[in-house]
């Protein structure tokens, strides 16, 4: 009985290793890495909000060159559409601080052209990654009136010219940015063209005189956006 029990164990102890042997291997699965989820940012809804910046007349401009304080509010409605895409629509006022330009001209003829406000309705396209959206824009412009006067030695005379160039055009570019839920920023460049007023009576030294109304602004500004805009999912 004993020779068969230490037979027994020997047989086990040479079929163990084969055994062993021809067991399939353990496999170990590694766990994922995390991935953050990928925040979507929405541009579509309603906005309002406020501006400042500056404004200077182009060249050969009845206002002049110099610069000039500039601000106001706007508010629109964006669209978001092909993933990355952005149409919409935007209304603009803006205050102008007052411009002391004085056109001398022989004789002691002095022009004088004074105008406070410029405002605007653009259709916007710009394009989107994250929270920064790039656009262009354009449409109608507006101005008051532009009110010139003309003296001669100081005292006033009568003139006429071809139009008040109230009513233009207006383009411009500029990159806004979601920085908080429902508010953004942007920085923007928008030139205003009124066309050119031309000097049709008046004093002999200015008649015939031909002005360009134009204005260069740049302003940045902050919107408030109603419930759409921000992030609003998380994609996994």
């Amino acid at each position: 009985m004993k020779r068969v029990l230490l037979g027994t164990v020997a047989i086990l102890a040479f079929a163990a290793p084969a055994f062993a042997a021809d067991m399939p291997a353990r496999t170990y699965t590694k766990a994922p890495v995390y991935t953050p989820p990928e925040v979507i940012y929405n541009w579509t809804g309603f906005y309002i909000g406020g501006h400042l910046g500056g404004a200077f007349a182009g060249n050969n401009s009845l206002e002049g060159s110099g610069g000039r304080f500039m601000g106001g509010v706007q508010g629109g409605f964006d669209y978001q559409f092909a993933t990355n895409w952005v149409v919409g629509a935007e209304a603009q006022y803006s205050w102008l601080s007052n411009n002391n330009s004085n056109l001398v001209f022989p004789g002691g003829t002095v022009v004088t052209a004074k105008n406070n406000q410029l405002g605007s309705v653009t259709g916007r396209l710009g394009y989107t990654w994250g929270p920064a959206l790039l656009y262009a824009k354009g449409g109608y412009a507006w101005r008051d009136n532009p009110n010139i006067g003309v003296a001669v030695a100081g005292t006033p005379a009568a003139f006429t010219t071809d139009s008040t160039h109230k009513n233009g055009y207006t383009v411009g570019a500029g990159l806004e940015y979601m920085f908080a839920p429902n508010w953004s920023a942007k920085a923007e460049y928008q030139y205003y063209n009124f066309g050119s007023t031309t000097f049709t009576g008046g004093p002999a030294p200015i008649v015939g005189s031909r002005f360009r109304d134009d204005e260069h602004t740049v302003k940045v500004g902050v919107n408030y956006r109603f419930g759409w805009g921000g992030p609003v999912a998380a994609k996994y």
